[in-house]
């Protein structure tokens, strides 16, 4: 009697471990499906801090209703964010203009596509020594990043404001310092200093002008429109845009992403916070 107990026992532990291990399966595929769905629902955009991730910010309750989490991955180079998408560390980014786009998938061979154009930052040149542009001295010193990308953008700028002119011929977004020919006040530039670095060569007053990107500005408490000396006119060609790998263009998330920083809500906040200075586009 004892030993059929015994049986009955065993037999009672052996069906509970397979039911319990039933259970543990069942409720680990069901974990994995949910962490799965929640995977799937995430968009992980990389973007400068300002004013990129700060309008990315503004998407987030529309996307939220679209079924999509956004997740701002903030970036201080220009260099990572487009590394990091082609190594799929993110989904998309969202920090650079046309040109620099353009020059980093020739450069690297980055497989990506334009997903759409958002907004247009006015370059500045920004000086701590002199308050109108007409007191310029002869000689003086200008500093530029070492971002080629920029250097034509800089360039017109100077054409338009009659201190320099390029020779005939040159395409100007693609125009080089070695590409002037007339120089008038023997202008000398500097041109190898990283971008996120040239507020503070602004702030130690390092040179007569300093051309500052305008998120770089922006996160130092400059506003272009009042605080630059030389600004890029309305006409400029270097959009900022989302970038993604070239198999996600057509994705519904992203699709979504672009869909909502061109809605109108989102591009009167865009105008508002920056005073007009940060002027978004529609495509």
């Amino acid at each position: 009697m004892k030993k059929k107990l015994f049986g009955l026992a065993a037999l009672a532990v052996v069906t509970l471990g397979l039911v319990a291990c039933g259970g543990a399966k069942d409720k680990t595929d069901d974990s994995k499906s949910a962490g799965s769905d929640k995977e799937s629902s995430v968009l992980k955009v990389g973007a400068s801090a300002s004013p990129h991730a700060e309008i990315l910010e503004q998407v987030k309750p529309i996307l939220k209703k679209e079924g999509i989490d956004l997740e701002i991955v903030q970036f201080d180079d220009y260099i990572l964010p487009n590394k990091n998408l082609a190594e799929g560390d993110i989904d998309a980014n969202y920090f650079q203009h046309i040109p620099y786009f353009n020059l980093q998938v020739k450069e690297n061979k980055y497989d990506f596509a334009n997903a759409g154009g958002i907004h247009i930052e006015p370059m500045g040149l920004y000086s701590k020594r002199i308050k109108d542009i007409k007191d310029l001295k002869d000689g003086a010193t200008i500093i530029t990043s070492n971002s080629e990308s920029d250097w034509g953008r800089i360039i017109t700028i100077l054409q338009d404001a009659d201190l320099v002119t390029v020779k005939d011929g040159v395409d100007l977004e693609t125009a080089t310092f070695e590409d002037i020919d007339k120089n008038p006040k023997n202008l000398k530039f500097v041109h190898n200093i990283n971008p996120e670095v040239l507020t503070t060569t602004y702030n130690n007053d390092e040179a007569d002008l300093v051309a500052i990107n305008a998120n770089f500005a922006y996160s130092a408490g400059l506003n272009p429109l009042k605080d630059s000396l030389l600004l890029e006119k309305d006409n400029s060609p270097y959009v900022n845009i989302v970038a993604v790998r070239s198999e996600d263009k057509d994705s519904d998330k992203i699709k979504k992403l672009v869909d909502a920083l061109h809605s109108k809500d989102v591009q009167d906040w865009i105008l508002e916070k920056w005073d007009g200075s940060v002027k978004p586009v529609e495509k």
